[in-house]
């Protein structure tokens, strides 16, 4: 059995929250970093730092953005696709995407259909052909007029559905984004040559989406590998884990968070031999995105750590029980609270703390009170903001500031 100790370290070791976050991190260790985590998500709120942005900053503090955009836009070793959410993904992963593309196709197609049916036929014919002969372009360069008109999805212009379908369905690629917009062009002059293989058969793809998805995971049940890269689908998982089964993984029970009935898992076959040598994460304390890989799996998260975490960002402000985009604040292997928090550049450019909340029977001791403030003054420098709104004597209780209950 693995117990729930060992499973919280196995999953911080495999999301890179056990590793040194101060080691000097070059292009070729950012590289390894995002290979490691398999994708980090891409997100547009910017309250203090777009996600993908903070995801990285998480796990090591020498990370800045200008190296992710030149992974992306110089070197092309990232590129920018979908895996539960649009993501920046490894190039060498591309042939692998390339089954996934021909599945978007079945998917959408009923959105497709409706699309052509609202009278928008041979948009996508002629967006394809003209990025093909003019070279990158983005949505704001189509349209008679650059405004919206019905038809499309989320309300957009027909070219950009168009070009999100496209993208989607890997006919078109991100080259590189301005002002957070993509800029859309062909995969062939975009993606390396190196990576433009065939696309694998059916049980090369399903065999590399299991087994890359539990090296990430470190155990899992068959319906969290299909999930992990948002692609396969459960019957196909867990045909696989039935043929592995013995030969390149086993089975496993791990420990809930406070006891209870083990929950039965599958392990890579060398994984039990492995458990006395996991190191045991910093014990700094450090806020997490809201889009944090290692808390997507919002069962897994409550059953391993005992942590219920929902983001707000669509909830009426009056029905919020924390904040809008509220962060987890992540304490060696524990959970300890989260943290309201926005980086204010319309006035003062301040690191602005508007709420605080403990979880039970954690207490702002000295020590953690100088660890958290540790935390926030990294982030403050990491964003560039001017100055640190928080008065440690506030939040001694871990109470919030009037924006939800404790």
């Amino acid at each position: 059995m693995i117990s729930n100790a060992a499973a919280r370290r196995l999953l911080l070791e495999a999301q890179g929250l056990a590793a040194d976050p101060v080691r000097k991190l070059d292009g070729p260790g950012l590289l390894r970093l995002v290979e490691d985590l398999g994708y980090v998500q891409v997100d547009s709120i910017n309250t203090v730092e777009r996600a993908h942005h903070h995801i990285l900053f998480s796990r090591n503090q020498t990370y800045r953005q200008p190296q992710l955009a030149r992974l992306l836009e110089r070197e092309a070793a990232l590129f920018e696709n979908w895996t539960h959410d649009a993501a920046v993904i490894p190039s060498r992963f591309y042939p692998f995407w390339r089954p996934r593309f021909e599945r978007e196709r079945t998917r959408l197609t009923e959105r497709w259909q409706k699309f052509r049916r609202a009278g928008f036929d041979g948009y996508f014919e002629t967006v394809l052909a003209r990025i093909a002969r003019e070279g990158p372009l983005m949505a704001r360069d189509f349209g008679e007029d650059g405004k919206k008109r019905s038809g499309g999805w989320w309300d957009w212009h027909p070219e950009k559905t168009a070009l999100e379908f496209l993208w989607r369905t890997g006919a078109l690629a991100v080259a590189r984004r301005e002002a957070f917009q993509k800029v859309y062009d062909l995969p062939e002059r975009v993606i390396p040559e190196c990576h433009l293989a065939p696309r694998p058969d059916h049980e090369a793809f399903v065999d590399w989406k299991c087994r890359s998805a539990l090296a990430r995971l470190r155990f899992a049940t068959w319906g969290e590998l299909a999930a992990f890269w948002g692609t396969l689908s459960p019957a196909e998982a867990k045909a696989w884990c039935q043929r592995e089964l013995g030969r390149s993984i086993c089975q496993v029970a791990v420990e809930p968070v406070g006891g209870g009935k083990p929950r039965p898992a599958f392990a890579p076959i060398d994984l039990p031999d492995r458990l006395s040598e996991l190191p045991e994460p910093p014990p700094r304390v450090r806020a997490l995105s809201p889009f944090d890989p290692v808390i997507r799996d919002r069962a897994r998260l409550e059953r391993l750590f005992g942590f219920h975490y929902r983001i707000e960002v669509f909830v009426p402000a009056a029905k919020r029980r924390y904040g809008y985009y509220v962060f987890p604040l992540l304490e060696g292997a524990r959970f300890i609270g989260r943290l309201d928090m926005k980086h204010d550049r319309q006035t003062d450019g301040a690191l602005r703390v508007t709420g605080l909340w403990l979880e039970p029977k954690v207490r702002m001791s000295c020590g953690r009170q100088d660890r958290l403030m540790a935390e926030l003054k990294r982030v403050q420098r990491f964003v560039g903001a001017a100055s640190l709104d928080f008065d440690p004597a506030r939040w001694a209780a871990g109470r919030s500031s009037g924006n939800g209950a404790a």
